[in-house]
């Protein structure tokens, strides 16, 4: 008889599940969100077959873009996605208390909102807030339970000298007891290095129990975030975020089957469809090529670990100076980020804080430091856009008080609105195109002057995709000065993604 011992069973692999991003993030990263629904429709049923946990396919700037650039209904594009993947859940990036705009909504909104995005197929709302305060946070997931559907609190990831691994676990603490189903890392700008990684899913996992559900995001924008999701992976992450790879790298995300082919020979398994994730890959990269313009130019940039800077706010930065013929002052601009940021109490640098705190640097490069401020940064350094991780600049606050005539507040900030669903309705009801629904509504609300235009043109089918061309300034956020003079200077700025012109009297 054989001495041998016998093999010992093969343990059965750990389940990951995948949320593929190319239908919101991976596109809205690499080709500013320009895709049209058009063009991501053919691959529909090989994403729905190849096991994916979730498909982001709405939220974000997505809404925004349907209707500012394409001239589509972004309420179709989400039941028009609905029909095509009756298998998969589809999932959404909410901006909690912002929901899919650009500033705070009152209650009613939010809670007609949600509804209606879960009445017309919606299955995962991942909420965040660009101040990681769960004020923000706590009634747009209340409204998602209420709908029945899975509500995700969302940690930002950033790091500054104020944010700390125990900091993030005690934040998925006050997320959980909010009655979220799953905790979301999201790390929007590929600061999230392996270590930290690991330990704070590891926190999450030890603190509050081995079944809390963790979902990781990371950009690829660093170089190694591949590695992060690996070590999220080994410290009992659930869900990793990957784009297609016809879709990925640069500022976009990791390759779903790069990621797939990572697991293999370890303890852990996708399960996805290779030969489904192969058709996705072959449909995207036939359909590329058509969004050449729109392609970000950057590929690996490690120095987002220093500047905080996001690829998307610094593309948004470039392009500014670039109109005012201040190309030269891109590193000036860059250093002054974080000086910026520090005052506003390092907040995430995530829409809309990436987008007031990149503007105000622009501003302070170009006419001094805080001699002009615009609405949002006022309003941010007020408490207006909720607290900051850290306290804020006390001069600054008290500039910004100068500046908008108003006393910093300490409350929630969605407390100080009054009711505005019946005027929204009102105000929808009397615009050219519209069609009576509660979306209209909803899209009047998030982008009152472009869904006036896309609801009278509306008729008119989709736009075909073409270059990009000169975008027309909206009015200014706030005040600034008169009719142009001799001496003045016209300033073309992006704030939340608004493009606005900004005129400057001499001192």
């Amino acid at each position: 008889m054989s001495n041998a011992p016998s093999p010992a069973s093969t343990p059965t692999p750990r389940s990951v599940g995948i949320t593929e991003l190319v239908l919101r993030d991976g596109h809205q990263s690499l080709l500013a969100t320009r895709m049209s629904t058009e063009d991501m429709v053919g691959a529909c049923a090989a994403i729905d077959k190849a096991g994916y946990w979730s498909a982001e396919c709405w939220g974000g700037a997505t809404y925004d873009s349907c209707i500012r650039f394409l001239n589509e209904d972004p309420w179709e594009r989400l039941r028009t996605f609905r029909e095509l993947m009756p298998h998969t859940r589809l999932q959404m990036l909410l901006r909690g208390q912002n929901l899919l705009g650009y500033r705070h909504y009152q209650d009613e909104v939010v809670d007609r909102f949600v509804a209606k995005a879960a009445e017309n197929g919606m299955d995962v709302f991942r909420v965040f807030d660009a101040m990681n305060d769960p004020r923000n946070l706590e009634h747009a997931m209340a409204a998602v339970k209420k709908s029945g559907k899975h509500a995700q609190g969302t940690i930002c990831y950033t790091s500054s000298p104020v944010h700390t691994v125990e900091g993030f676990v005690k934040l998925a603490g006050t997320l959980l007891d909010m009655g979220a189903d799953s905790i979301a890392l999201k790390d929007m700008a590929a600061l999230l290095k392996p270590q930290p990684a690991y330990d704070i899913v590891k926190g999450i996992k030890d603190t509050y129990g081995a079944d809390t559900f963790v979902a990781v995001h990371c950009h690829a924008t660093t170089g190694v975030t591949q590695v992060s999701l690996m070590k999220a992976i080994e410290a009992g992450a659930d869900v990793v975020d990957t784009s297609i790879s016809s879709m990925s790298l640069g500022p976009g995300h990791n390759p779903t089957e790069a990621v797939v082919e990572m697991l293999e020979g370890t303890g852990y398994t996708t399960g996805l469809d290779m030969d489904a994730l192969h058709e996705i890959r072959d449909h995207f990269a036939g359909v590329r090529p058509k969004y050449a313009a729109f392609e970000s130019a950057t590929l690996i940039d490690t120095d987002i670990f220093e500047s905080q800077i996001p690829g998307g706010m610094l593309s948004n930065m470039e392009s500014q100076l670039k109109e005012q013929g201040a190309a030269d002052k891109v590193a000036e601009v860059m250093a002054e980020v974080p000086k910026v940021r520090a005052a506003c109490g390092y907040p995430p640098l995530v829409t809309p804080s990436s987008q007031i705190v990149g503007t105000q640097a622009v501003f302070n490069v170009m006419m001094g430091e805080y001699a002009m401020l615009t609405g949002e940064f006022a309003d941010m350094m007020l408490g207006y856009y909720g607290a900051s991780p850290a306290p804020r600049d006390e001069a600054v606050i008290a500039i910004a008080q100068g500046w908008a005539k108003k006393e910093p507040i300490t409350c929630r900030p969605a407390d100080l609105l009054p009711p505005e669903w019946s005027r929204l309705e009102t105000e929808t009801k009397a615009l050219p195109g519209a069609n009576g629904t509660e979306e209209d509504v909803l899209t009047y609300a998030m982008f009152p002057q472009v869904a006036a235009k896309f609801f009278a043109a509306r008729h008119e089918g989709p736009t075909p995709v073409t270059p990009p061309v000169a975008v027309a300034a909206a009015a200014p956020a706030s005040p600034v000065a008169g009719p142009t003079a001799p001496g003045t200077t016209t300033y073309r700025v992006t704030i939340d993604g608004r493009p606005q012109t900004w005129t400057v009297a001499p001192a």
